[in-house]
């Protein structure tokens, strides 16, 4: 390890994650389900495949626009049930509460939870709350673990991206992050930043019914779109080319990240779906998409190459290319 001590860029879900996982965690528990590394593990159950996964958030702060750590622990985990085909069915709840959180604060959060569940069709099976002393945490922390059904059809992994795939995104990228840090540094702007924190279960099914051939699906949280797609890139060996102007940018999202100086590629989503898909699926998926709530503002934003392989290419704007690497330390830490 680079540290002896635990940083926080070990939590941003970039290099120091992996070489954390690589180093500490897989040593220790290796096994083929763990091994894969993809937002849920995939095991076999009476003769069906199941998903199942685990997170925790810490949010800060834990309301924000368009959510709240509640409504966001269910998202997440929903949509890393959602990114493996699998259909969710059972969340557990685990709380962590500072000794002086408002009761009207911690019902605040589980009404968050409530609709959120409610909206993705998911139970809230078992639970469990701890209260640490005042100092000993930051207001609430949230484990989240879920567990969802796999259709036999359904086959996607971040290891399955072929060549001549096209690469798809369902939305506007980066608004969740820049919505979190903005409220946390009290920043104001004339037009509305808002989480894009959404369940993405129903257009997932939307896009297999259309499609059942999707060879990858993932939610580009921390780290961003740019992080995700090098994580693809390395476990299927080959490259993707990004085409700059295709990503789409709300005007909002896109003057903050100049102002603060942040590529919107690195910033989290809560909300969006990265899919990589035969080209022959890919128009009648994003037209579907398009007519989807959490999918309207969907475009195709790139294509897979033999090589260079693990390389993640930027077509830019005025006609150049430049690598697009993993986000290096953590420019927005407590994203999620």
């Amino acid at each position: 390890m680079k540290s002896e001590r635990i940083a926080l860029d070990h939590g941003s879900g970039g290099e120091a994650s992996a070489e954390l996982v690589e180093r500490v965690f897989l040593p220790l528990l290796d096994n083929p389900y763990l091994r894969e590394l993809d937002d849920s593990a995939v095991v076999s159950l009476n003769g069906g495949r199941v998903a199942m996964t685990t997170d925790s958030y810490v949010v800060d702060p834990i309301f924000f626009p368009g959510g709240n750590i509640g409504s966001l622990a269910v998202h997440g985990t929903v949509n890393d049930l959602s990114m493996q085909g699998a259909r969710p069915l059972y969340l557990t709840l685990g709380l962590i509460l500072e000794e002086g959180l408002a009761f009207q604060d911690l019902r605040k959060v589980m009404e968050g939870v409530a609709r959120a569940s409610q909206e993705s069709g998911v139970k809230v099976v078992a639970g469990d709350t701890k209260v640490v002393s005042r100092g000993h945490a930051d207001k609430i922390f949230i484990n989240t673990s879920g567990v969802g059904v796999i259709p036999d059809s359904i086959n996607v992994s971040a290891a399955n991206a072929r060549p001549g795939d096209l690469v798809v995104i369902s939305g506007t990228i980066a608004d969740h992050g820049i919505s979190i840090l903005t409220q946390r540094e009290g920043l104001g702007f004339q037009s509305p930043l808002i989480s894009d924190s959404a369940p993405l279960n129903d257009l997932v099914s939307t896009i297999l019914d259309v499609s059942p051939d999707v060879h990858v699906l993932r939610d580009p949280t921390r780290g961003g779109v740019a992080t995700a797609l090098n994580e693809i890139a390395g476990r299927s060996g080959v490259a993707i080319q990004l085409y700059e102007g295709e990503v789409p940018i709300s005007a909002p999202v896109r003057s903050a990240c100049e102002m603060l100086g942040l590529d919107p590629l690195y910033v989290a989503n809560e909300g969006k779906c990265l899919v990589i898909l035969p080209k022959e699926y890919a128009r009648p998926v994003l037209k579907a998409m398009k007519r989807h709530r959490y999918g309207s503002s969907a475009a195709l934003i790139g294509e897979v190459l033999e090589g260079p392989r693990g390389r993640v290419l930027l077509r830019t704007r005025v006609g150049g290319t430049r690598i697009v690497s993993t986000m290096t330390g953590a420019p927005l830490p407590r994203i999620c």
